[in-house]
């Protein structure tokens, strides 16, 4: 079957046509993740999920780039993000180490990441639906502007207005626990740029 005419069969919600890309990119994509993680299940989990948001979001695919390089981007950068995400954890338990003392972050070590992960959650809930695609394939999916606008069907100045918009409610609906919890209002902005706890 030819990649245009698979692609436009997985617009409409052919089940089986979904299954043959997944069969035909799943192990190599899980070896390529595999490679850059050395961490076989992350990996096998990371090419699932890429796959459950192509089935996710079907209806919109416009994969002018062709299916093959869009699968191992897309991969790559949730990747990436693990890789940023780790980084993060270690960065934020050396400060907590280091600064304790002078009293930074004074309430970080009783951080309830189950409250916080609900405050993203009932955050995002106040996103209207296309801001709220835009804004997860961006923070949490690695999606540059131009991947965004390709995925969805929509122009970048249209994902760069989605973006606006729901950065500014994120900050609305999350400075106030967020500044109870001791973070300044730069580290609120650094926490909606890397989204460590997505």
């Amino acid at each position: 079957m030819e990649e245009p005419e698979l692609i436009r069969l997985i617009r409409t919600g052919d089940e089986m046509a979904f299954e043959k890309l997944f069969r035909l990119y799943y192990e190599r994509l899980s070896r390529y993740a595999d490679q850059l993680l050395k961490d076989s299940p992350q990996a096998e989990e990371i090419v699932q999920d890429v796959f459950v948001t192509i089935w996710e979001n079907r209806g919109k695919l416009n994969l002018e780039i062709g299916i093959k390089p869009y699968l191992y981007r897309a991969v790559h950068n949730r990747c990436l993000n693990c890789f940023k995400h780790d980084q993060v954890k270690k960065n934020h338990s050396a400060a907590v180490l280091s600064d304790a003392s002078a009293g930074i972050y004074p309430q970080s070590l009783e951080l309830d990441a189950k409250e916080l992960k609900g405050r993203i959650g009932n955050a995002m809930e106040m996103l209207p639906e296309e801001c709220r695609k835009v804004f997860r394939l961006s923070r949490f999916e690695e999606f540059s502007y131009r991947e965004i606008a390709d995925y969805l069907g929509i122009s970048i100045k249209t994902v760069e207005s989605q973006m606006g918009k729901a950065l500014k409610i994120m900050r609305r609906e999350l400075a106030d626990y967020l500044v109870s919890i001791g973070f300044s209002l730069a580290l609120i902005n650094e926490f909606l740029t890397y989204f460590p706890f997505g």
